[in-house]
């Protein structure tokens, strides 16, 4: 199975993000592609929630996800929404950040809320408290597309490996890690983590990311680290996307996740400690 995945590099304006998406799915979908992935938000990328507040919709009327799940339907790809900001009925008021798998003939089969927030300081100029804006998800996802397995989650879960090694077991053989990566830790973690994800459960790991300094009408402009990465089940880089908007390609196959595994069987493997005190 061919694998696209589409780097963004996503302003603030949903509607002017639609069609630059729905581009990169399409030249996926022409070259091949049977299953295309997009990063985190990539309807809207913002830093201001008075801004979001505006222009941001619930599942039930966002255009961003009935156009994508049409494109899907039409092109006959499965497609993967890497996630997009939405707004809810809780009473604070926070958003969803929620991921969404869509069928060859444009049904919604999965969705999964980003559980891990984002509440860091990197440097004393740039901070993130994600938790303030969007509401955490309580739920792993395992989604069936086909004959494989395929586990979600979103950006800031990579660092919690525990989320990962479950998915595996349940019987994802694909991880699927849509991302808004920070530069400075982009640069120091990004590659090692992903590559960490797929040699503990014998995964492929396919990392869609949103890149550059990112449009703002309001509020400060973000800004991303980008390099799309398609990670084999044993650890080996497949594929990396250069700067700016664009689409990498990866052939999957079935047998290299079993041989992974086969060698170094460590999913089924657990050892019974004390300690420590």
């Amino acid at each position: 199975m061919r694998a696209g995945l589409v780097q963004l590099n996503s302003g603030d304006d949903p509607e002017e993000n639609l069609p630059v998406t729905a581009g990169l799915i399409s030249e996926a979908a022409e070259n091949g592609a049977e299953f295309v992935l997009t990063p985190e938000v990539t309807n809207c990328v913002s830093s201001s929630r008075t801004h979001q507040s505006t222009v941001l919709r619930h599942e039930s009327d966002d255009p961003t996800l009935a156009a994508l799940a049409d494109q899907a339907a039409a092109r006959g790809i499965w497609l993967l929404i890497g996630s997009l900001a939405l707004r809810t009925d809780d009473r604070d008021g926070r958003f969803a950040n929620r991921s969404f798998l869509i069928a060859p003939d444009g049904a919604i089969v999965a969705r999964y809320d980003k559980i891990h927030m984002f509440d860091v300081a990197i440097s004393e100029t740039e901070t993130y408290r994600e938790s303030a804006g969007y509401r955490p998800g309580r739920r792993a996802v395992l989604a069936r597309m086909g004959t494989w397995g395929v586990g979600l989650s979103v950006c800031y879960d990579l660092r919690f490996p525990h989320l990962y090694r479950r998915l595996a077991q349940a019987g994802a053989d694909i991880l699927t890690v849509p991302a808004a990566f920070s530069p400075i830790s982009g640069a120091a973690h990004w590659t090692p983590l992903l590559r960490a994800r797929a040699i503990e459960t014998g995964c492929y790991v396919l990392a869609p990311a949103q890149e550059g300094t990112h449009k703002a009408t309001r509020g400060r402009a973000r800004q991303t680290y980008g390099h799309s990465l398609a990670i084999s089940p044993w650890g080996d880089v497949l594929a990396e996307a250069g700067d700016g908007p664009g689409v990498i390609y990866v052939d999957l196959e079935a047998a290299e996740v079993s041989k992974a595994r086969k060698r170094i069987p460590s999913l089924g493997q657990k050892a019974d400690f004390d300690g420590p005190e």
